[in-house]
């Protein structure tokens, strides 16, 4: 089969289209025909090697976080697919590698398509849509009433974590580039704040949740519009020692996130307020729940471009410039 393949970590280097073995279904697997996937940012991390302390892969290594496809063999244990459904993903950690034509899954990491999206619009889902969900129900426990920042509104993770906070009936908050207004306005966000012009601390007091996403400075002032009790969830870091413990880090991992989270960890103590880390995982019941939604029509695909399989280098350029609304597709089939 035709994948993309990197060989080093590194900033420069571009993937490379390779010919490699068709993987096979174990008993607890499926193969996948891919027909889309999906670009994240976590791609361009794990590619320069920005992970490679707590998450180290092999070369050649075949990157890739999400898919939308059709199943086209079954394991002998698999009880939960058959060949021919449509399905979606985001494979677990150390079984990744969606830019590729074929992926073996494992079925409990997998769930049925909605029917009233395209391959495209649902590949663009998986990773984003688990990371608002493990944030925003799962750590968060959001409630009906409460207030949340989503920052980045406009991003991958922005535009899902809007749409499921405003279904949980929250007041939604989030920060996004004045170009951007009238699309977050549009996924349900109540307050739109320019980035660029605007400070958020000194418009937003007494949330209850915020879903960092940017940088150690907008971390710092995240915390301090919380209300007592108030939780920041980030997912850009630092990695914090429950995320260590979560992992199964080695005892060295473990004091260097209990290092480089201390300093955050004691301004939340002393505002009376929690800070959490969040890697999210894959987990195809929580995908299933989601797919729900989306059939409801509660939550809509944010697809900023679609490229061919022959142009995911200029892909992977377009979504490090930055500029990006939504999620960035590529189409394999």
């Amino acid at each position: 089969m035709k994948a993309y393949t990197i060989n080093r970590y590194s900033k420069e280097d571009k993937f490379q289209i390779t010919e490699v073995p068709q993987p096979k279904a174990k008993d607890n697997e499926v193969l996948i025909q891919i027909h889309s996937s999906s670009i994240n940012p976590l791609d361009i991390k794990l590619k320069t090697g920005e992970f490679k302390l707590f998450m180290p892969y092999k070369f050649p290594l075949i990157l890739g976080h999400d898919f939308a496809g059709t199943v086209i063999e079954v394991g002998s244990k698999v009880s939960r697919f058959k060949i021919g459904d449509e399905v979606f993903a985001r494979p677990a950690d150390y079984h990744i590698g969606t830019f590729a034509e074929f992926i073996a899954v494992n079925e409990h990491d997998l769930a049925i398509k909605p029917k009233n999206i395209s391959f495209e619009e649902a590949a663009s889902f998986p990773l984003v849509a688990l990371t608002a969900w493990q944030a925003i129900v799962e750590k968060a426990k959001l409630k009906k009433g409460q207030k949340i920042f989503v920052q980045a509104g406009s991003g991958g993770v922005g535009t899902i974590a809007i749409q499921l906070a405003k279904h949980l009936g929250a007041t939604v908050a989030t920060s996004t580039s004045a170009a951007n207004f009238e699309l977050v306005k549009s996924l349900g966000a109540d307050v739109v704040i320019d980035y660029k012009t605007q400070d958020f601390e000194t418009i937003l007091q007494d949330y209850d949740v915020v879903l960092n996403s940017q940088d150690s400075k907008t971390l710092e002032k995240s915390l301090r519009i919380l209300k007592p009790g108030g939780k920041v969830i980030s997912i850009s870091g630092p990695p914090d020692p429950a995320f260590a413990k979560e992992i199964n880090s080695s005892w060295l991992m473990k004091m260097v996130m209990f290092f480089i989270s201390s300093k955050i960890r004691n301004q939340a103590k002393k505002l009376d307020v929690d800070y959490s880390f969040l890697f999210m995982k894959a987990n195809g019941k929580q995908l299933s729940e989601i797919g729900n939604l989306i059939d409801a029509g509660v939550i809509k695909p944010v697809v900023d471009k679609t490229f061919p399989f022959d142009q995911l280098n200029e892909a992977m350029d377009y979504v490090s410039s930055g500029r990006t609304k939504g999620k960035v597709v590529v189409k394999v089939k």
